[in-house]
């Protein structure tokens, strides 16, 4: 018997879960974001295996999935191409009463193999195999989260979370899904209007972060290994980002062994920062990927 790739592996854990949720009451929706989603699950997922295999992803450039959560509650996914961009959506499921979305490697094996759900009633749900399960509440009081990574060498990924106060909160992701206690991990990060990261972009290996402020300068926000102070003082980037109205990083979408950034424009034009896996440059010039997602009410 020939053994399937991790990434395929976790493609059809992602059909499977789609096909489960979608039979519980959701139904299909329109074609999205540039072309119509004319192809099926299945050939999604042996054409994005494929395409992953010009360079193997690792806990430092990951791959992970584009989602964009509709106003309705309907979530598509967007797999890369294999050529710096995505291939046409596939999904068409629904999540009621979602509010933000964490992407995760919970197993840091480099694919995306599942998703923590922040819901409407403050309630933390953990989305892996097709399944759901209730992993925390009280998370209305955050109003950012997203996972860059393990921040200090663990086993599984740290997940991150802002409170309105603006206090980042570190948590300990165990191998079921649930989490150790929170660990605050600085303050003042109200001061920025996106944050964003997944993987290594300044080439150490270590997850990174970016932060834009309320000017539009776009922080950097280097990984120290350390995880009671998982992140070195902010370095300034470049200006301009008040342009983009949504920062996404889903890891390495060229393929080229370095993560990099997304970022939605007003227009809804999806534009890709390539990563250099340099600390002083970050990213290269910007490259447009897609039309169409303003009408989505959340990346991730």
């Amino acid at each position: 018997m020939t053994r399937s790739s991790p990434r395929a592996r976790a493609s059809s854990r992602l059909v499977t879960s789609a096909i489960s949720v979608a039979l519980v009451g959701a139904t299909a929706g329109t074609a999205l974001a540039d072309t119509a989603a004319t192809t099926g699950p299945a050939e999604d997922v042996a054409r994005s295996a494929a395409a992953a295999g010009q360079h193997r992803p690792t806990p430092a450039a990951p791959d992970f999935f584009l989602s964009g959560i509709l106003p309705s509650g309907q979530m598509y996914v967007y797999m890369r191409d294999g050529k710096g961009g995505f291939d046409a959506p596939s999904g068409g499921y629904q999540w009621p009463h979602f509010r933000l979305g964490v992407s995760i490697d919970p197993d840091l094996t480099g694919y995306q193999d599942g998703a923590y759900h922040v819901m409407d009633d403050g309630t933390l749900n953990l989305w892996r195999y097709g399944r759901l399960k209730k992993v925390a509440t009280g998370w209305g009081r955050y109003n950012v989260a997203f996972s860059p990574g393990t921040l200090g060498g663990a086993k599984h990924p740290d997940l991150l979370a802002r409170d309105k106060q603006g206090i980042l909160w570190r948590f300990q992701t165990r191998a079921g899904g649930s989490l150790a206690p929170r660990v605050k991990v600085g303050s003042g990060w109200d001061r920025f209007t996106q944050i964003a990261g997944q993987g290594d972009l300044s080439g150490d290996r270590r997850p990174d972060i970016v932060a834009r402020d309320r000017q539009g300068a776009l922080w950097l926000y280097k990984g120290t290994g350390d995880p009671r102070k998982p992140f070195a003082s902010g370095v300034k980037v470049s200006s301009g980002w008040n342009r983009f109205n949504k920062l996404v990083a889903t890891g390495d979408v060229d393929a080229d062994g370095h993560s990099d950034l997304l970022a939605r424009d007003s227009q809804g034009a999806l534009w890709l920062y390539k990563g250099t896996g340099r600390a002083a440059a970050p990213f290269k010039a910007r490259t447009k990927v897609g039309t169409g997602f303003n009408q989505y009410r959340d990346l991730f």
